[in-house]
């Protein structure tokens, strides 16, 4: 057997209908039934179109505010989390790599206050909050912001 014999079987391939091409069989009305606006050539309504009713598209809320295409996301890390480094370990997004800390490179990493640090670390990350800042100061250690913009060309 080879691809230029195969053939469909027997009865299973059938011509289609073509309607309204005279009164013999499937003439006169040809499946549009009797008059109306969906019996005229043309005669089909736009898409959401609902009788007239107000359609509901125009029935629901629109999304309301703006998409800011140059918006950065960060991956966010909280200070609590460097608790597991030792005293006087310098922590970069590498080392919070190794650790699970943050799951890729993909988003710039920011540092949060959320929890307490008690232990001096040189933490290196490309955005810090304020208060994040002030509490690894406050615990003795060093903070320095990585350039994000300057890697990515």
């Amino acid at each position: 057997m080879r691809l230029n014999e195969l053939s469909p079987a027997p009865g299973s391939k059938k011509d289609r209908k073509r309607v309204g091409r005279g009164d013999a069989g499937r003439g006169n009305y040809s499946g549009r039934g009797m008059k109306g606006q969906k019996a005229r050539s043309g005669g089909a309504t736009r898409p959401g179109f609902e009788g007239g009713q107000l359609p509901i598209y125009l029935r629901l809320p629109r999304k309301r505010g703006f998409f800011n295409p140059f918006r950065i996301e960060y991956t966010v890390v909280n200070i609590e989390q460097l608790n597991i480094f030792e005293a006087g370990t310098e922590v970069t997004p590498e080392t919070m790599l190794a650790a699970g800390l943050i799951r890729n490179f993909v988003k710039p990493v920011k540092i949060l206050a959320a929890g307490h640090i008690d232990r001096a670390l040189e933490v290196s990350a490309h955005k810090f909050s304020q208060a994040a800042k002030a509490q690894i100061e406050a615990a003795g250690g060093k903070v320095q912001e990585i350039d994000y913009a300057a890697e990515i060309e």
